[in-house]
């Protein structure tokens, strides 16, 4: 290596260096605290971005709670907490409480999740669940009881139901595609708002089923059995990085969000953490388990976020908007 040539690489190399001091440097300079809660889905990846955020501003104290995706927007909606963490896009009846509440929100969508139906290791009848098969299984309405109440040939074993707290997004999204509007879920189940008594609770069970998360089921794999389920094409799909992505695990693909108190947001510890989120949102979901959004979705909301923009995308005069990220988020 000549020495001019040593020369310029070593000057890029503290150019480098400064830049990097520099930005850690800002960080750095960051003090006071942010309190965030909801979605026990939403919750690892906000622990994992708080984790690596307090290593650069270690003079801010992050909090993360998980009361669920609905007792987080009530806590959100009451001024209490700057972040509510959401397995599922705020409801009419949320935004209303957020205006009576006084509080302006943030949306921003930050992962990919597949809601993961899963059965016990040593269930060896289930091979592919319809809609219609859970309906049969989780509905008040249902009169099935046994595993050949569901279908014809499976044995005559007591169904044991597990599911997240009601209070809980994913709850929502499950009740949102087997129940609808008009039916209600069975209340004879076991229920927690804690993932992992779900996990439990199935793994000691070999007539059980139960409902969570994809990163809880990619973590716990070795305990138990994730189900394929036909899709709106006819097909049998597992819960993978790449049905999730593409859509074909539906209906059980949905976005996971974070929303942030605008007044919360002009704090320079908020800001900071937000702008964090949003640069490791996609490596740090991965890492936990979850699918990264497209990058013009992340894109697009760091350009929301700069700009203020308040309110959800997925309502229109009070009603859900459906599609894709890459879509709404134009």
């Amino acid at each position: 290596m000549t020495r001019p040539f040593l020369s310029v690489f070593l000057a890029g190399v503290t150019l480098a260096l400064t830049m990097a001091a520099g930005s850690s440097q800002d960080y750095r300079r960051l003090r006071g605290a942010i309190l965030i809660d909801g979605s026990s889905t939403v919750y690892p990846i906000t622990e994992a971005v708080a984790e690596e955020f307090s290593s650069e501003a270690p003079r801010v104290k992050t909090t993360v709670g998980i009361s669920g995706t609905g007792g987080g927007f009530k806590r959100f909606a009451a001024g209490e907490t700057d972040v509510s963490d959401a397995s599922r896009a705020i409801k009419a009846k949320e935004v209303d409480a957020c205006t009576k509440g006084g509080v302006e929100f943030i949306e921003i969508p930050v992962a990919y999740d597949g809601l993961t139906i899963v059965l016990n290791k040593a269930n060896d009848w289930v091979d592919h669940l319809t809609v219609d098969e859970l309906k049969k299984i989780y509905l008040a309405s249902s009169s099935a009881k046994t595993w050949s109440d569901v279908r014809a040939g499976w044995p005559d074993k007591a169904i044991k139901v597990y599911s997240p707290g009601t209070d809980s997004g994913t709850f929502d999204y499950f009740k949102e595609v087997v129940a609808g509007k008009t039916d209600s879920i069975r209340s004879d189940m076991q229920v927690s708002e804690d993932d992992n008594v779900l996990v439990r609770g199935v793994a000691g069970d070999v007539s059980s089923i139960g409902f969570f998360g994809c990163a809880y089921y990619f973590e716990n794999a070795g305990q138990l059995k994730a189900c394929p389920i036909i899709n709106k094409e006819g097909k049998a799909v597992m819960p993978n990085k790449g049905t999730i992505e593409s859509g074909a695990y539906n209906p059980f693909s949905r976005p996971l969000f974070i929303y942030v108190n605008k007044t919360s947001a002009e704090r320079p510890e908020v800001q900071g953490f937000i702008e964090f989120y949003l640069e490791n949102a996609g490596e740090l979901s991965e890492e936990v388990g979850y699918v990264r959004l497209p990058d013009e979705v992340y894109d697009r909301c760091r350009t929301n976020f700069k700009n203020g923009r308040t309110g959800t995308q997925f309502l229109k005069d009070g009603e859900k908007v459906h599609g894709a990220l890459p879509a709404i988020y134009k």
